[in-house]
């Protein structure tokens, strides 16, 4: 079955990524912003404060897991295909990871015909400490920003929004703002945070602020909690998302209605 442009704008769907994202048209979507599994790998390990010895509550879910970076890589592979399928010659595509992943996701971007346009750098002014005292806290991650191919033209950028993220006013490629916390972080019915990872709602403003136009059609094919949409919407922007996991489809759709 495809889906109509006009069935799927500010739609939230439950289902796998790769069956759900075939039925959609080709060529129907505006922007992408893809947040995907990061691979942490750890396995059977537990994460632990040095100076307490208490566990650190890390991300161990399933969608998080793989057999390898091969299994890793086909997954993404197949995310990418679709997504590419599916946008507009003027669209563009934001995916973010850390260095657990991002160079496998740029390398696979580029060997299947996307063409970069910015790295950008999110510091985190609240980084999650290094418990073990081993290496460098890991404070930043970075979001790939690339269109369709190479010469694609038409895509959007809002200049004067970009000048007012940056450190400076030259619209450069490092933002600095914190982890989401606080009220912004949903919560499940037993009082403990719905995801282990969810983005903060500054940092989709900005991705679609300085990507999209109003009445564009925002994609988010692994939504998590929909901060993806919840942005969108608030900006003026169709969204569509798609996540399979039915506690984050009913955190959506509650966060949507409220």
């Amino acid at each position: 079955m495809t889906l109509t442009v006009a069935g799927i704008r500010n739609q939230v769907i439950q289902g796998d990524c790769l069956v759900e994202l075939a039925k959609l048209p080709d060529e129907c979507v505006d922007l992408i912003f893809i947040d995907p599994p990061y691979f942490l790998q750890l396995p059977g390990k537990k994460l632990l404060r040095w100076n307490v010895r208490s566990e650190v509550d890390g991300v161990d879910d399933e969608w998080d897991k793989f057999d390898s970076f091969e299994d890793y890589d086909r997954f993404i592979r197949g995310l990418l295909i679709e997504c590419r399928r599916v946008m507009k010659s003027t669209a563009s595509i934001w995916v973010i990871g850390t260095y657990h992943n991002i160079f496998r996701l740029g390398a696979l971007m580029q060997d299947m015909g996307f063409w970069i346009l910015n790295d950008v750098h999110w510091v985190k002014t609240n980084p999650m400490p290094n418990w073990l005292g081993v290496r460098f806290t890991n404070a930043t991650e970075t979001l790939i920003w690339a269109v369709r191919e190479q010469g694609a033209k038409g895509h959007a950028f809002d200049k004067q929004a970009a000048r007012e993220f940056g450190m400076g006013k030259i619209g450069d490629n490092v933002w600095v703002l914190p982890i989401c916390g606080g009220s912004q972080r949903l919560k499940g019915p037993d009082g403990l945070k719905l995801h282990s990872t969810q983005k903060p709602v500054e940092l989709l403003r900005r991705v679609i602020l300085c990507s999209s136009r109003p009445g564009d059609l925002v994609l988010d094919p692994v939504a998590g909690t929909g901060t993806t949409g919840f942005v969108a919407a608030s900006l003026g922007r169709d969204y569509l998302m798609i996540e399979a996991n039915a506690k984050y489809v009913a955190g959506i759709r509650e966060r949507l209605s409220s």
